[in-house]
């Protein structure tokens, strides 16, 4: 059983989670070896640029289980397998508009 305080927190971070588009990347070893180190940094130049601090929850995760199609991320329900800096832009462009 979680204490009171523990539960309040993870309560807080819920309810200022749960409107948001979710932004997972792997941070598993495979996935960073294979480039997204680099990639952690180009997303969040990009929901600053853009403004989506609010609309997006963005973290990194542990291994999702498809190391031989990595680098992987998320958005949403949307798995993106072999992301590389050069087609991250369109496929946060294909979610977000800009």
């Amino acid at each position: 059983m979680f204490s009171v305080e523990i539960s309040k927190v993870i309560i807080k971070i819920i309810m200022n989670t749960a409107d948001k588009i979710e932004i997972v990347i792997c941070l598993g070893s495979s996935c960073f070896s294979r480039g997204n180190k680099s990639m952690v940094k180009q997303i969040d130049d990009y929901i600053k640029a853009h403004r989506l601090t609010e609309r997006v929850f963005y973290h990194g995760s542990h291994c999702f289980g498809a190391c031989e199609k990595g680098p992987v991320m998320r958005i949403g329900n949307n798995f993106y397998y072999q992301v590389t800096p050069e087609n991250l832009h369109k496929i946060l462009y294909d979610n977000f508009g800009y």
